[in-house]
């Protein structure tokens, strides 16, 4: 319990500078979006902001990935927007609290633990397509308030910010990383438009965002069944869709900073924060994987920049509102657009030829949905169905090992069952790397090395026995098997080569 409320995470050095700076650019970016997302809902901007300002501070306080920034979403917005037409704001607001609920739930039954059957084709799909989506979302941009796209020199004012933004982005961290290239983008465009007195559209073109601090308040809807049936299916799939985008996001945040969150803790976050949002007149959300690139992408590591972007959030909402209204859109344009750069996992276009193509097809497959129906849930939904189908139809038996220390001293792990995405992290626990004698044999007579997961646990478990100055073997590895890790090691380090003695794959030394 006392780790959960280690607000700056003193466990490890923490730059303040870097997280205050960070969680000021964060607030900047997340303005437009919030407005845009609660617009798309049929609902307020300040609703789509306080949501903003909830679900960021709850998550970042109480959440289980240090870094990762919660707020208003497209992905919830379109659940609720057919809601928001038939039945109005309040039960929006009830939608948001059940969904929170079943959240809360769904963290303390553990069901996070699911995430392991995510394969690394269904997060690439997933990220791949919404990338596309951020990007796409920011061509609108580029239209005037009649829906027509811009000319003359109102798109070349336009196109000449944004181009600007995108060279600060990329550049500035190429000579120094003292000061968020982010924050000093939006600075030094927001300094050009008002010196030049150039017209081009502002935040505060698209809505007004003055407010109060969030109210307090209880849905008013009719306490009965009816209204329960009618909230149930909404809350459903926007509990469902909220806990698939943030934990994915989670997980690609892992990844990044080589570091380890939480599931069920920010299960548990993610629906307090929806409860919570739903009783301050919010719409409710989830993990941005966009604003959480350029928090982490930024250098912030620790709980106090989602603290002050939520925090900020609010004082801009309340007190700084005429300035920030000001901002060009031009900058927050430049830097959704390179998040989406950023946030497209360009290694997955090698991947063509090089890895199963059941793996390619779902990896097409999820980031067609994601990207042109926005239905998150359905993408990955779909694209873990079709993984599970094709493992199963290879080979559904549980990875098991036997373990044993022969006479020379040297530890045989011997591996039953497939190696698949499903059974990595039950594989990797099968080893004492730090306990293990110097030289180790697994075994993969009775197993099979089924998918990317597969090859990259292998090339991670090697890597860490070569750490810590160990010889690994792996032996018996099938022909396909070997073929597999031979095309791996196009476009990624396997951390593997043959060894002419004992016939078969070792860690490079």
């Amino acid at each position: 319990m006392k780790k959960m409320f280690n607000l700056f995470d003193l466990s490890q050095r923490v730059d303040y500078k870097t997280e205050v700076l960070s969680g000021i650019t964060v607030a900047m970016a997340l303005i437009p979006e919030a407005v845009a997302f609660a617009l798309i809902a049929g609902l307020s901007p300040l609703t789509g902001l306080y949501a903003a300002f909830v679900m960021g501070l709850v998550t970042s306080i109480f959440g289980g990935r240090p870094g990762m920034i919660s707020g208003a979403t497209g992905a919830v917005a379109v659940v609720v927007a057919a809601l928001a037409i038939s039945h109005g704001v309040e039960y929006v607001f009830a939608t948001v609290i059940l969904a929170g609920l079943i959240q809360v739930l769904a963290g303390v039954l553990k069901l996070g633990k699911l995430m392991r059957l995510v394969p690394h084709p269904v997060i690439f799909g997933f990220v791949n397509g919404l990338a596309i989506i951020i990007f796409m979302s920011q061509l609108d941009q580029f239209k005037t308030a009649e829906g027509v796209w811009m000319s003359g020199s109102t798109l070349y004012i336009m196109l000449g910010l944004v181009v600007l933004t995108m060279l600060i982005i990329w550049g500035l961290p190429k000579l120094t990383k003292a000061f968020p290239s982010s924050l000093a983008a939006i600075l030094v465009v927001f300094g050009l438009v008002a010196f030049f007195g150039l017209d081009t559209r502002t935040v505060g073109d698209i809505a007004s965002i003055q407010g109060s601090f969030p109210p307090f308040h209880i849905p008013m809807v009719p306490l009965t069944m009816e209204t329960f049936l009618i909230i149930l299916p909404y809350a459903g799939i926007m509990a469902g869709v909220g806990l698939i985008e943030s934990l994915l996001t989670l997980n690609i945040i892992d990844e990044i900073t080589e570091t380890r969150g939480s599931g069920n803790k920010e299960a548990v976050a993610q629906g307090t924060a929806n409860i919570l949002s739903g009783l301050f007149s919010g719409m409710g959300g989830c993990a941005m994987i966009g604003q959480s690139l350029i928090n982490i992408s930024a250098g912030a590591r620790a709980r106090l920049s989602g603290i002050v972007a939520a925090v900020m959030l609010l004082v801009f909402i309340m007190f700084g509102a005429g300035l920030v209204e000001k901002l060009p859109m031009a900058a927050l344009t430049g830097l959704m657009i390179m998040v989406a750069i950023g946030t497209f996992e360009w290694a997955s276009l090698r991947t063509f030829t090089k890895m199963p193509p059941s793996d390619i097809f779902v990896m097409v497959l999820v980031t067609g949905i994601t990207a042109v129906l926005h239905n998150l849930a359905l993408a990955v939904l779909i694209g873990v169905i079709i993984a599970a189908l094709v493992f199963a139809w290879d080979n559904a038996k549980r990875i098991r090992a036997r373990k044993r220390i022969d006479k020379d001293g040297v530890k045989h792990y011997e591996i039953y069952g497939p190696l698949f995405f499903g059974s990595v992290a039950v594989f990797n626990e099968k080893f004492d790397i730090l306990n293990d004698p110097p030289e180790i044999i697994i075994d993969f007579r009775e197993s099979r090395v089924v998918d990317m997961s597969a090859i990259e646990a292998l090339n991670k478990i090697t890597e860490r026995y070569h750490r810590v100055g160990k010889k690994v073997h792996l032996q018996h590895l099938s022909p396909d098997c070997r073929k597999l890790l031979k095309n791996a090691e196009q476009i990624i380090d396997v951390n593997v080569v043959e060894d002419p003695t004992y016939k078969v794959f070792v860690d490079e030394v």
